[in-house]
C-alpha cells in the first residue's frame, strides 16, 4: 500500500509540475519535490530530499544554458517555449530523484536491505563533483541495489506518467471546456458569438484548473509538497535580497513569489482567452486543433509577460500576474524549519557548483 500511495503522490506531483516550478534560465529558482526541494542556478542544479530517518540526501549536477549554445533560443517568445520545455524536463528529473529516495526506503523495509543500511549513521549528504551524493557513495551494496531497483521502477513509471500527463492536460483543459461551451451554444445560440463563446470556454477551463489545484491540496502528502514549495519561495526571496541563508532569515519572507509557475499557468489561461477569440474557426474539431497548435505561442507570450512583470512590479503587466499570486495561497504553505533547511541546502549546493563554473547571476 505504501508503494501505491507513493506512486499516486508522484503522479499528482507530475500533474502539478508546471505550477510548482519557476522557469527562467538566467535567474535563481527552484521547485518543490517529494519531501524536498530542487534549486537551480544558470549553470547548476541541486536537490535536497529528507528521508523519514531525518537524513538529507542530495544530488547536484552542472547545467548548460541552451541559449548560450544556440542564440536563436534567446529570441523573445521563442525563449519562453524553450525555457519552459527545459524547465519541465529538469523538474521531472528532480521529481524522479525524490521518488527514488522514497521508494528506496520502502523497498529496504520490504526486502530487508534496511537492516544493512541502518548501520550507516544518518548525516547530511554533500554532493560530489560527479553528481553522486556522499550519502550514496557511503552506502552498502545492498542499499545501492535498492536504489537501482527504485530507479528502474521510476523508469517504467516515467513512461506511463508522461503519457498520462499529456492525455490528462489535453482532456481536462482543452477538450472538456470546449465540449461544454459547444453544448451550451446548442442550448442557447446567443452563446455562440466568438467573444461570448471563448469567455465561457476560458471560464470553464479556469474553474477546472482551480478545482484540481484546490482538490489535491486536501491530500496530506500534496499539502506537504505545497509546504516545500513555500520553503523554496522563501529561500529564493532571501537570496535575492542578499540575506544570510539560514532558517531564521529565510522564514521572514513571504511564500508568494511573482516568478512562480502558478503565476505562469494563470497568465497562460487568461491570455489564451484573448488568443482564441482571434481564431475564425467555428467547428468543434477545428477549434480543438487550434487550441493545441497555439499553445506554444501562448506560452511564449505569457513567459514574456511574467518576465517583464518580475522586473517591473508596478507596471500594468504586473497586475495581470496578480491572480497567480492570489492562487499561491493554495499552492504554497508556510514550511517548517526542516523544510526551509532542505531548500537552503539545495540552493547552497547549486550556488557552490555555479561558482565553480564561473557563472554570473541576474537578479530580477
Amino acid at each position: 500500500m505504501r508503494k501505491l500511495a507513493n506512486y499516486l503522490r508522484f503522479l499528482a506531483a507530475v500533474q502539478l509540475l508546471p505550477a510548482l516550478e519557476s522557469g527562467e534560465e538566467t535567474l535563481v529558482g527552484g521547485q518543490a519535490v517529494l519531501e524536498g526541494v530542487m534549486m537551480r542556478s544558470p549553470h547548476a542544479w541541486a536537490i535536497a530530499c529528507r528521508k523519514p530517518s531525518g537524513e538529507v540526501v542530495t544530488m547536484s549536477e552542472p547545467l548548460d544554458r541552451p541559449s548560450e549554445k544556440h542564440k536563436w533560443m534567446a529570441w523573445p517568445i521563442v525563449r519562453g517555449v524553450m525555457t519552459l520545455g527545459y524547465a519541465m524536463n529538469l523538474g521531472y528529473r528532480a521529481l524522479r530523484f525524490s521518488a527514488n529516495v522514497a521508494v528506496e526506503d520502502i523497498m529496504q523495509e520490504d526486502g530487508g536491505a534496511g537492516d544493512v543500511a541502518a548501520s550507516v549513521p544518518p548525516k547530511p549528504a554533500l554532493s560530489l563533483s560527479n553528481g553522486q551524493s556522499e550519502a550514496e557513495s557511503s552506502q552498502t551494496p545492498a542499499a545501492t541495489n535498492s536504489r537501482e531497483k527504485a530507479a528502474t521502477v521510476s523508469n517504467w513509471l516515467a513512461a506511463g506518467n508522461l503519457l498520462i500527463s499529456l492525455v490528462f492536460f489535453i482532456f481536462m483543459y482543452k477538450y472538456i471546456p470546449l465540449l461544454a461551451a459547444t453544448e451550451l451554444k446548442k442550448i442557447d445560440p446567443a452563446l455562440g458569438g466568438r467573444i461570448v463563446f471563448n469567455l465561457i470556454d476560458g471560464g470553464i477551463r479556469l474553474i477546472l484548473f482551480l478545482l484540481f489545484i484546490w482538490g489535491v491540496s486536501l491530500w496530506k502528502d500534496i499539502r506537504r509538497v505545497y509546504e516545500y514549495h513555500g520553503a523554496e519561495h522563501k529561500t529564493v526571496f532571501a537570496f535575492e535580497n542578499g540575506d544570510p541563508l539560514n532558517t531564521t532569515e529565510v522564514q521572514k519572507y513571504s511564500t508568494y513569489h511573482p516568478r512562480c509557475g502558478t503565476s505562469f499557468l494563470m497568465t497562460v489561461m487568461l491570455i489564451s482567452i484573448g488568443f482564441y477569440m482571434l481564431v475564425p474557426f467555428t467547428t468543434f474539431w477545428a477549434r480543438f486543433a487550434s487550441r493545441i497548435v497555439l499553445l506554444p505561442v501562448i506560452a511564449g507570450v505569457s513567459y514574456e509577460i511574467i518576465r517583464f512583470a518580475a522586473k517591473h512590479r508596478g507596471s500594468l503587466f504586473a497586475l495581470m500576474t496578480a491572480p497567480g499570486l492570489w492562487l499561491q495561497r493554495i499552492t504554497t504553505k508556510p514550511p517548517s524549519n526542516e523544510m526551509a533547511q532542505c531548500a537552503i541546502t539545495a540552493l547552497d549546493q547549486a550556488m557552490s557548483l555555479e561558482k565553480e563554473r564561473g557563472g554570473e547571476l541576474v537578479i530580477a
